[in-house]
């Protein structure tokens, strides 16, 4: 897995271009204000090992959330450019729907972004060391 941590003043995002035939239709944009994103790289040995992947995932999740003082807010985005090796869609899907479960099952307010979709993005992220966390697992 690799996990890209960018704390955002301002994030949002607008689908662009559908990418996944059974990807949901008539999705809408979104706006967030101080909250943590996290961009999500599934990779395919990752299918062979979820248990041990989700629970480093949730760990730097927490963590990071509580650094950057979200108050518990964060949004899963699945960006498959960080690494060659890719999970297949439907596991990325649904593993991301079992983390975004286990953050909220923990008082966490949880958004993702619409999965397979381009997005246009906008990113306002400040300039701090722990604004931005890159781990690999």
């Amino acid at each position: 897995m690799k996990l890209l941590m960018i704390y955002c003043k301002q994030f949002s995002y607008k689908p662009t271009i559908k990418t996944i035939d059974n990807a949901r239709d008539n999705v809408e944009p979104g706006e967030f204000n101080n909250i943590q994103t996290a961009f999500i790289q599934v990779e395919e040995e990752d299918m062979n090992k979820e248990s041990e992947v989700a629970k480093k995932l949730l760990k730097n999740l927490k963590w990071i959330c509580g650094k950057n003082d979200t108050n518990k807010r964060i949004i899963l985005h699945s960006f498959a450019h960080l690494s060659e090796s890719k999970a297949t869609p439907e596991f990325t899907q649904s593993f991301f729907n079992s983390v975004d479960q286990r953050l909220s099952a923990s008082g966490f307010e949880v958004h993702q972004t619409p999965f397979g979709y381009f997005l246009d993005l906008q990113v306002d992220a400040p300039g701090y060391s722990l604004a931005r966390v890159f781990k690999s697992f």
